[in-house]
């Protein structure tokens, strides 16, 4: 009879597979990091006031302490080669598992749809400059889609080379993303070095200053953008096992991990900022978004190629981080009737149906604050799944047990979700004031607009006018206190360490170490 919690895909990686050396996880860190995302990370530091530098330490500082979690979770995918979903049953149970993995692999269809979006149109780009097609996107757009024959077309060209990929399975994921690595670092430097030979002066790059008067303006700003700054990878640090359970041993996975992000992320959000700095003197103008920048560089064979870097960027950054998560998530729903090629397939659909050219639109920056906090509102799984682990079961787990419907993890684990609940509840009210633009700090910035625009000799009737026009923003209360703005712009240092407290409280004598023997690890 066939297990109802396994299938090929969900079983432990046998010791034969597990080929994943410290070079393939450096890699695989460097295809992902290396994004248009991350080329543009610093671009919200910098315009809320950091200097170039200030900007790159947050950038190293908040990867440095995602690793942390990064590295622990990864420890039992290597020991005991189990993908996240079935690592969470242990703190969860076998169904109450799928709460977390499905939570995880929502935030990875959004991210996935819209970075599909974001290299249909770099496609789209390259056919357009190497005069291919021709069309004026004012009279050709599909009413109902609100995009253009071309742009569906480009997109789901896209779409179609990540379907073709997840289908030959995971080898084909880490074969693109150990390739791809040396070539997008190469890219990266390059564009480096074209900015600093273009030029002038090179130590005018270097030589903006921070826009804070005193320390306290630059704490204030600090804290959140590290916050968001570990939000970004939050979720990666919950679905790592899927990768290191085909690591060699703990050493491959933790040095991979060490060389493959901290670095990378560094050195492409610099690249990000003094190119930025250099497209000031070279085009008159600051130039954040990579695609826009590409564009302008006139040599029709420079524009292809350094597109085709940036569709390769895309994609290895959306096939490793996008659909592996919710591919083993939506497998270990119905391990039986769902494979980890059908879970991408599902991924893949589901990245469509979102339509994600009409959340970039529609949203704008929304779409990214949600994305973001959501993953940093995740933090409490990791808190639970790391306490569970590490402090309760002291690494040691019954793997037979994890596979059991009727076993020592069977069902929902309720002190596990109260956990969960609780953690999350601290940093929910901050969140909506986020997500939905109507935070007391942007409140405070329009009614100090409008005190500026009243002192400076505008009437009331001006002002009323000017806010209609949209000259002025309208002063709009936030949804809940400015206290739960505070506590959201610490939200994945609040909610991961409380979850880790109240779960050590209530799974007390409850998880305890498995009685079996050890793994081995070498």
């Amino acid at each position: 009879m066939t297990n109802p919690l396994s299938n090929a895909d969900l079983a432990p990686t046998p010791d034969d597979k597990r080929t994943w050396s410290m070079w393939n996880i450096a890699a695989l860190w460097i295809g992902m990091a290396v994004c248009i995302p991350t080329y543009m990370l610093a671009a919200g530091m910098v315009s809320q006031g950091m200097n170039w530098w200030q900007a790159v330490l947050t950038v190293m500082l908040g990867n440095l302490i995602v690793l942390v979690p990064m590295i622990l979770n990864g420890h039992p995918g290597t020991k005991y080669g189990i993908p996240f979903p079935v690592l969470a049953r242990a703190s969860f149970g076998t169904r109450g598992a799928n709460v977390p993995a499905i939570a995880r692999a929502l935030v990875a269809c959004g991210w996935f749809g819209i970075q599909t979006w974001i290299g249909g149109a770099a496609i789209y780009a390259i056919i357009t400059t190497l005069g291919w097609i021709s069309e004026d996107p004012e009279t050709a757009t599909i009413a109902w889609l609100a995009i253009t024959p071309w742009q569906l077309a480009c997109f789901f060209a896209f779409w179609l080379v990540h379907l073709a990929i997840i289908v030959t399975g995971i080898n084909s994921i880490k074969w693109l993303e150990t390739w791809a690595a040396p070539f997008l670092i190469a890219s990266g430097v390059a564009l480096l070095i074209w900015a600093l030979v273009k030029v002038d002066d090179i130590g005018a790059l270097f030589a903006t200053k921070s826009s804070f008067e005193k320390p306290s303006d630059f704490w204030r700003v600090f804290f959140p953008q590290l916050t968001a700054m570990v939000g970004f990878w939050a979720t990666l640090s919950l679905n790592i096992p899927d990768f290191t359970r085909y690591c060699k041993s703990q050493r491959e996975q933790t040095a991979g991990q060490l060389i493959g992000l901290p670095p990378t992320m560094t050195l492409f959000c610099f690249i990000g900022v003094i190119v930025t700095a250099a497209t000031v003197s070279i085009f008159g103008e600051a130039i954040w978004n990579p695609v826009d920048l590409v564009a302008k560089l006139g040599s029709k064979p420079v524009v292809v190629v350094s597109m085709i870097a940036l569709l390769l960027a895309t994609l290895s950054t959306n096939l490793a981080a996008n659909v592996v998560s919710p591919a083993n998530g939506f497998s270990n729903i119905a391990p039986r009737l769902i494979s980890f090629r059908t879970g991408g397939i599902i991924t893949c659909l589901v990245g469509v149906a979102i339509m994600p050219w009409r959340l970039m639109s529609d949203l704008g920056d929304y779409i990214f604050t949600w994305l973001i906090g959501y993953s940093a509102l995740l933090g409490p799984i990791a808190g639970i799944m790391l306490c569970d682990y590490f402090i309760l079961r002291r690494t040691r787990l019954d793997r037979d047990a994890l596979y059991d419907a009727q076993g020592a993890h069977k069902g929902v684990n309720w002190r596990a979700m109260i956990v969960l609940v609780l953690s999350v509840l601290p940093n929910l009210p901050g969140f909506i004031n986020a997500a939905t633009g109507r935070t007391n700090a942007a409140y405070q910035v329009a009614v100090d607009a409008i005190e500026e625009a009243r002192e400076s000799g505008m009437t009331e009737a001006n002002v009323d006018h000017a806010i209609e026009a949209g000259e002025l923003a309208a002063p709009i209360e936030a949804v809940f206190p400015v206290v739960f703005d505070t506590i959201y712009s610490y939200a994945w240092f609040v909610g991961l360490p409380l979850a880790v407290v109240l779960y050590a409280i209530l799974m007390a004598g409850r998880a305890t170490p498995a009685d079996v023997p050890e793994r081995v690890d070498s």
